[in-house]
């Protein structure tokens, strides 16, 4: 049922209406006016601005993820000259990519495959198919990727951009934004990180090399892994042990059903969380098994959400 009106919110509202007609027919609408008008349109449908919100029209917020500064620059102008397209933004690495999904929520990622540290499928499987964006896939010619993106029927584009090319995957994308399309890419994208976890699968031993001894660090028993520069800190039980490599690398490697990233910086095994402390504005703590208090950041509290299948 929907809520009651008075006079004043149908004045308000109509008020609201006339207001993103004029920016509507001036094709300059905001996409934070048009999640306003969703807002006002499903709590009060009976207002004749309602429309505004639900046609097809739309600005659309999209994710540029390379990390090759002419790659981005040249996606930035095609989407920037696009009239559907309200914000474009860049991420220049698979780390600065999730955190961009999560915090700005884009329509649709221009995503390179091939990145150092956390590529372009780890990206996926850190946020969640679920959770991302239409997607399309952006790769240097590879026979291999090519195929493998053909044979899951995954829209992708190779560099260099050929403006057609790009104007076309965006076209395809935009119609895709449908739930039953939405989907059916998931589920092509889920075949693709099958065949890859078959071809490439998760880490079960770390190397760890030290100068008198190298040693083989078993994943299960990591309670969390800690940025450090260009290097990270793993910590099990009460060892803290450094480890020469980037986070955002060390990521894809791991199974993302035990890890899951909570900050920018620290990534807790799901499976060594005792309890949960609340913390100020909402947020909280994570008490691991070897002891360790790991803060969970906004940004990233959806990831923890998603894995535990449950509100937090």
């Amino acid at each position: 049922m929907s809520a009651p009106t008075t006079s004043l919110e149908r004045t308000f509202g109509l008020g609201v209406g006339l207001y993103l007609e004029q920016l509507e027919w001036k094709a300059c609408i905001s996409v934070h006016a048009k999640a306003a008008a969703h807002v006002f349109a499903s709590r009060y449908p009976c207002m004749p601005w309602r429309h505004l919100a639900m046609n097809d029209g739309r600005a659309y917020r999209v994710l540029v993820v390379d990390d090759e500064q002419p790659a981005r620059m040249r996606l930035r102008e095609l989407m920037d000259a696009d009239p559907d397209v309200a914000e474009t933004i860049e991420a220049v690495n698979g780390l600065d990519a999730v955190e961009a999904i999560l915090q700005r929520q884009p329509d649709v990622v221009f995503l390179d495959v091939q990145m150092p540290g956390l590529d372009g499928l780890g990206v996926i499987e850190t946020i969640g198919i679920e959770r991302m964006p239409v997607t399309i896939f952006v790769t240097a010619f590879d026979q291999h990727a090519v195929r493998a993106f053909e044979a899951a029927a995954i829209d992708y584009v190779l560099k260099p951009y050929g403006d057609e090319r790009i104007e076309a995957a965006f076209t395809r994308a935009k119609a895709r934004l449908d739930d039953r399309q939405v989907r059916e890419f998931g589920d092509s994208v889920l075949k693709l990180l099958e065949d890859r976890r078959t071809d490439k699968p998760f880490l079960d031993r770390i190397v760890v090399r030290e100068r008198d001894k190298t040693e083989l660090i078993r994943v299960d028993l990591i309670d969390c892994i800690e940025s450090a520069g260009v290097y990270v800190a793993l910590h099990v039980g009460s060892q803290r042990i450094i480890h020469r490599a980037a986070l955002g690398e060390l990521i894809g490697r791991l199974d993302p059903r035990r890890f899951v990233r909570v900050h920018r910086s620290t990534v807790i095994n799901i499976d060594s969380i005792l309890h949960l402390e609340p913390a100020t504005h909402g947020e909280f703590d994570l008490v691991l098994r070897g002891g360790q208090r790991v803060h969970v950041s906004r940004t990233f509290r959806p990831l923890l959400e998603a894995r535990l299948g449950q509100g937090l």
